[in-house]
């Protein structure tokens, strides 16, 4: 019920825009997060933003290069992401979350299956 798009490859430096879109009834409830996971490690919290969007908070690498929005019009969650590094490759996932928001990948209420985002030096 969440679907997440935008991903592809960029060098480093350029822009992604990824965006998760949400076929959740009540989407305006969930808190939504992205998180992500590069080739070999765990999955990670990237950023957050809250069921009205006046509340956000990032892990301390996307803060500065990535801003999270959300559309509660359109069920969209978008997390713009500027100056990329090659550290930032990895699978990106939307997750939402209905009664909090978490910097941790567990409890959530759904996930969407990710969009893979190659960066190169």
């Amino acid at each position: 019920q969440l679907v997440e798009s935008g991903g592809g490859s960029a060098q480093a430096g350029d822009s992604l825009r990824l965006s998760c879109t949400a076929s959740i009834r009540a989407f305006s409830n969930y808190n939504m997060g992205w998180f992500r996971r590069a080739p070999g490690q765990q999955r990670e919290f990237v950023a957050a933003i809250s069921w009205n969007g006046h509340t956000k908070f990032y892990q301390d690498s996307a803060k500065g290069r990535f801003t999270v929005s959300r559309d509660n019009q359109k069920k969209t969650v978008d997390l713009q992401m500027n100056s990329l590094k090659p550290e930032d490759t990895a699978v990106y996932y939307c997750a939402a979350r209905r009664f909090s928001m978490s910097r941790r990948p567990y409890g959530m209420d759904y996930w969407g299956k990710g969009t893979l985002v190659t960066v190169s030096s």
